[in-house]
């Protein structure tokens, strides 16, 4: 019961955000390509990322009767998502209903997570560990703000979870049944985000590692296990193949690469667009650099400054007391694993651009905290200190997440300071998310232009009731009111591209204010007789 009133406080806050943010940069795009696959049973628009969370986050808008735009305005082909996806958002004029539909179907994965961090600390630890699990799953800001939009994160980390924790359940006990539960959950898992297939192996590589390392089987041991799990292993396949050729409307079609016509061409399209973008890399921001093929150590970073400093400190001492105590915790090593799996992928990944894409890390994390924490209050031998500072260390974690409240997306924690782009933007800060919030105090200085230099997509003027918009110039700001997002600031240095020796005004002006947390505010006085 305190886990389901956990997980349903926490469904208030995250449906509390809705009305507060405008749509970020991707969500358009994602309800564009799930209303195509819904209403066109085509799956062409951009088949990178699998339709299970697109067609979820559509479904409002196809059940409201707007159907998926033939014509599309869009400057170039790049642009096209995101243009279809914005006449779908502003169809009817019912902007704020559709995005809150198209965000509200989202929540049922955040309860599948709650529910894996619950039903995995359980298992292996006790009901007092699963309510501290979700306790702390259910009160991280990552986890509330991307449990809030309309995107594929918060589906991978339910099922990527879901499918570890059925695999550990076959492998203890390689039933039929556990077989079948694991191939639901790992299809599931494919067809929620393709990087499952790079983080599922590496997770399951590092706990098998471990159990060799701690428990010794020998070579002749783990081959007679082997051998006798693998009719259990094609049954998880086979089941796993079918549910995502169903998630694929069991399309049938000739794949590029082979030459061939096979199952789901669109799954294999999206794998190969996937490895050309980790190929290519992506423009990413950290530490005040640019990159186009990442950092090694981003994602330590990213934790480092986008989580509690309370959950961090727990956490820390969970892994400390797991790889010390082998016996009281000793399954700690589990969730361990899985975080630390997702962690390593991360290392090599060429795509740094927020904490979303290693989201699942939380699961594991929160599993291990919750284990420490009870372990340390209920040991009779604990010290009376050890008790109090994991008490403190809970508190403040809770205190910051509620006191986050409703900007859990651009949260950061005490060290990042009070300028946290200096750190990262994108969609750690600034994604878009506070045009609502611009449109309204601009109305409030009763501005009567801005100039506009913003990481957001939308029609400002018509839709959000935005004053005449112009675009700022990078080497001069415009006459009057400004305001500019952070990362257009930082990582696209207002248009001027990712040299970070040209010199741009923001870079020596001063703002006004700032607009939520992601839009700094400016003005400079015309010239006389403007």
């Amino acid at each position: 019961m305190v886990a389901l009133a956990l997980t349903l406080a926490a469904s208030v806050r995250i449906a509390a955000t809705y009305p507060v943010f405008s749509h970020t940069f991707d969500e358009p795009a994602h309800i564009a390509c799930g209303l195509e696959y819904l209403d066109k049973g085509v799956y062409k628009l951009e088949p990178q990322h699998p339709p299970l969370a697109r067609e979820a986050a559509a479904l409002g808008a196809y059940l409201t009767g707007i159907r998926y735009p033939d014509h599309s305005d869009a400057p170039s082909p790049e642009f096209e998502m995101s243009s279809r996806g914005l006449a779908i958002l502003y169809s009817g004029g019912h902007y704020d209903r559709t995005l809150m539909l198209a965000r509200l179907a989202i929540l049922p994965f955040f309860w599948i997570a709650c529910w894996v961090v619950y039903r995995w600390a359980k298992r292996y630890f006790g009901p007092a560990v699963a309510a501290a699990a979700v306790f702390f799953f259910s009160f991280l800001p990552p986890v509330l703000a991307h449990a809030g939009l309309a995107t594929t994160d918060m589906a991978l980390t339910a099922f990527l979870g879901a499918a570890f924790l059925a695999a550990l359940g076959w492998v203890e006990n390689p039933t039929s049944r556990n077989a079948a539960w694991f191939g639901l959950a790992g299809g599931l898992a494919i067809l929620s985000k393709f990087s499952c297939l790079a983080f599922f192996p590496a997770c399951a590589g590092l706990a098998l590692l471990w159990y060799i390392i701690e428990d010794r089987p020998g070579a002749g041991a783990l081959a007679r296990s082997a051998a006798r799990r693998i009719p259990g292993l094609c049954l998880a396949g086979a089941i796993a193949f079918l549910l995502v050729w169903a998630g694929y409307r069991f399309s049938f079609g000739k794949v590029d690469f082979a030459g061939v016509r096979l199952p789901f061409p669109e799954l294999y399209q999206g794998i190969e667009d996937v490895a050309k973008h980790e190929k290519g890399g992506h423009i990413s921001y950290l530490l005040g650099k640019i990159s186009l093929s990442g950092f090694w150590y981003y994602y330590p970073v990213v934790l480092a400054v986008k989580t509690p400093l309370g959950f961090l400190a727990l956490a820390g001492a969970g892994v400390v007391l797991a790889l010390r105590r082998r016996v009281a915790l000793r399954q700690a090593r589990l969730p361990l694993a899985f975080a630390a799996g997702i962690l390593a992928v991360g290392f090599f990944s060429r795509i740094n651009i927020g904490v979303r894409h290693i989201l699942p890390v939380y699961i594991g994390l929160s599993i291990v905290a919750a284990a420490g924490a009870v372990h340390s209050l209920g040991e009779p031998r604990a010290r009376t200190w050890l008790r109090y500072g994991v008490l403190l260390a809970a508190l403040w974690f809770a205190a910051s997440s509620l006191l986050s409240h409703p900007d859990y997306l651009a949260y950061f924690n005490e060290l990042a300071g009070s300028e946290p782009e200096k750190i990262l933007v994108d969609s750690d800060l600034d994604w878009g998310q506070d045009v609502k919030r611009l449109s309204r105090r601009l109305r409030e200085i009763g501005a009567s232009e801005v100039y506009l230099a913003l990481f957001a997509n939308g029609s400002f003027e018509e839709q959000h009731g935005f004053p005449p918009s112009y675009q700022t110039l990078p080497d001069r700001p415009g006459p009057g009111w400004n305001a500019i997002g952070v990362s257009r600031w930082k990582l696209l240095r207002l248009g001027a591209g990712s040299n970070l020796n040209i010199r741009i005004w923001p870079d020596r002006a001063r703002p006004v204010e700032r607009v939520g947390k992601s839009i700094l505010l400016y003005y400079f006085q015309p010239a006389q007789g403007r």
